[in-house]
C-alpha cells in the first residue's frame, strides 16, 4: 500500500508520518516514509519547483514507493503534492494507492511558519529572498475533492491524528492480507 500524504507546507505531513511509523512499530506492518524534502535534497537536487518539476518529483517518489510496496512495505509519501492531476496519475498507475489530505488553514500555517517560507513568500516582489512558488500562497494548491482520509492538524491533536491514520493503515493492511489469503487458497 502507498499512502500519498498531501497538504500545504507546515501542515504536519512529516510529523504525522513519523508518528504513525512509531505508533505501528510494535505491529507486523512494515512502514517506510518517503519524505519529499529529503529525497529532493539527496536524490533529485536538479529539480526545481516549476509545475513540470513538481510532477517529475512526484512520479519519481511514486516509482520508489511502488517498489517498496511491491515487497509488502506500507509506504508513506510525505509531499505537498499540490496538483490533483499528478495525484490521480499515481493512483491510476500503481496498485493500492490511498490519498490522505493533511489539512491546516493557511492563516495558522503562517503563524507556525516552521521553515520561514510563508514570511519569505510575503516579501516584496523584488526582494532577493522572496519565495515565488509557495503552494497555497503564490502558487496553486488543489484541495483533494475525495481523499481516502482527511486529517485536520489544526483542530485535532497529533495523538488523535496519528491514531486515525494508524487505524486506517491497520484496516487496509489486514484487508489486503485477507484477500491474499483467500486468493492463495482458491488457487490451491
Amino acid at each position: 500500500m502507498i499512502l500519498l500524504l498531501c497538504g500545504l507546507s507546515g501542515s504536519g505531513k512529516t510529523t504525522l508520518a513519523q508518528s504513525v511509523k512509531i505508533r505501528l512499530s510494535c505491529t507486523d506492518i512494515p512502514i517506510e516514509i518517503i519524505d519529499a524534502d529529503v529525497y529532493r535534497q539527496k536524490l533529485f537536487p536538479n529539480l526545481g519547483y516549476t509545475k513540470e518539476d513538481r510532477f517529475e518529483n512526484i512520479r519519481r517518489l511514486g516509482f520508489i514507493a511502488a517498489k517498496l510496496s511491491g515487497h509488502g512495505v506500507v509506504t508513506i509519501i510525505s509531499a505537498i503534492n499540490p496538483y490533483d492531476v499528478i495525484r490521480r496519475e499515481l493512483i491510476a498507475t500503481y496498485p493500492n494507492v490511498k490519498l490522505v489530505h493533511v489539512d491546516c488553514p493557511v492563516k495558522i500555517l503562517m503563524q507556525r511558519d516552521t521553515k520561514g517560507l510563508y514570511r519569505r513568500a510575503l516579501l516584496p516582489k523584488n526582494h532577493p529572498d522572496k519565495v515565488t512558488n509557495l503552494s497555497g500562497v503564490n502558487d496553486p494548491f488543489q484541495v483533494p475533492s475525495s481523499p481516502d482520509v482527511y486529517i485536520n492538524t489544526h483542530i485535532r491533536p497529533l495523538t488523535e491524528c496519528t491514531e486515525t491514520l494508524a487505524s486506517f493503515i491497520r484496516d487496509q493492511y489486514r484487508q489486503a492480507q485477507n484477500q491474499q489469503y483467500v486468493y492463495q487458497h482458491k488457487a490451491s
